[in-house]
């Protein structure tokens, strides 16, 4: 009998990025971790928020993701919290992202970091940066429909 597909858990969450950024498309990579990462994951010490992804020499890294090490692990290694990590894309998905960052001016913002199948993946957006006024309009927006609920609830 097989295994049904298992659904993906979440570690840590970008919200920054969907007000900062219309994203257009959504990729997954994996991520080339060291074994104290993968503990510190799993015991939810990840953070996102300043994080970005950088293209250099055909490869994709992950800057700026926050893995706090756990004090139990990682005591014959030095464990540095921010460093650079590398995603892991098909060569094809490599090559679309580098075409669109290059020659379009998007931008790959780190969405979502979640378990898939015991492996960690990470969500990529492939965004536009928001003016002032797109966030103004987004934000009026979002407290029309609340009110617009709120109206209708009562009756």
């Amino acid at each position: 009998m097989a295994k049904a597909a298992e659904t993906p858990q979440l570690i840590a969450e970008n919200r920054k990025a969907r007000f900062d950024y219309f994203i257009e498309d959504r990729f997954e990579a994996g991520l080339a971790l060291q074994g104290w990462e993968v503990k510190s994951m799993r015991a939810g010490r990840a953070q996102l928020k300043e994080a970005y992804v950088y293209l250099r020499g055909g490869e994709a890294f992950l800057i700026g993701a926050h893995l706090s090490p756990l004090p139990t692990t990682s005591t014959h290694v030095t464990a540095d919290p921010v460093r650079t990590r590398k995603l892991l894309l098909h060569y094809s998905e490599l090559q679309r992202l580098i075409g669109a960052v290059e020659r379009r001016g998007y931008t790959l913002v780190p969405l979502e970091l979640y378990w898939k199948n015991g492996r960690a993946k990470l969500q990529l957006g492939l965004a536009k940066g928001k003016k002032q006024h797109d966030k103004r309009a987004v934000e009026k927006d979002r407290d029309w429909q609340r009110d617009k609920a709120r109206l209708l609830r009562r009756g």
